[in-house]
């Protein structure tokens, strides 16, 4: 494991750096907006990436590396990860395709940015579709726009929500609320599943 500091045009942003014995693609995942890359279902992608000869990078966007709980507003957050990308594939991760993915406020700004980046694939581990009780709040335009396969891991309890799936969106229901963690076999399934399948 490596720790990089990257530039970005809001602030230096770090990246953790876990490499595959032989790489076959590398797997970008951001954090939740409160959170970091300790939470247990990012650490359960990871675990499930490098098992299957995914290299992995856990992204902290430069408002947490700051010291700030609050996150920065959306073109910010979509700024610096696409800095952090560019910088992480002219360097340690450079010459392999590229997964995108991340844990809540993670998961939009991969979709978002997922054209952007150039990501074969999006991994969303509880993607917010909703603010709590209001579904008219919809975020369901960021999924639609990404044009490569993706995989979301949500909790049948998800107080954000429960996207649909759709052609090249797979929607893995598992039990449990917005945190994932209550189980963590199904969601390491799930991941190493989509994995096989989109490296195939």
């Amino acid at each position: 494991m490596t720790d990089v500091e990257l530039e970005t045009p809001h602030g230096p942003a770090r990246a953790q750096l876990h490499a595959a014995g032989e790489p076959r693609a590398a797997l970008v995942l951001g954090h939740g907006a409160g959170g970091g890359g300790g939470a247990r279902d990012l650490v359960a992608a990871t675990r499930e990436a490098l098992a299957a000869g995914v290299s992995v990078a856990l992204v902290e966007q430069p408002y947490r590396v700051a010291g700030r709980r609050s996150p920065a507003p959306a073109p910010q957050l979509d700024a610096a990860w696409t800095a952090v990308v560019e910088q992480l594939r002219d360097g340690p991760l450079g010459g392999l395709p590229l997964i995108a993915g991340g844990r809540s406020a993670g998961a939009r700004v991969a979709c978002r940015t997922a054209a952007a980046t150039g990501a074969i694939g999006v991994l969303c581990l509880a993607f917010p579709l909703h603010p709590p009780g209001r579904p008219e709040k919809t975020r369901l335009a960021e999924l639609e726009a990404v044009a490569v396969p993706v995989l979301i891991v949500q909790g049948e309890r998800d107080p954000f929500g429960m996207p649909p799936a759709a052609p090249g969106r797979e929607v893995a229901r598992i039990a449990g609320n917005h945190s994932l963690v209550s189980d963590i076999g199904a969601l390491r399934e799930a991941v190493a599943g989509w994995l096989a399948a989109l490296l195939a």
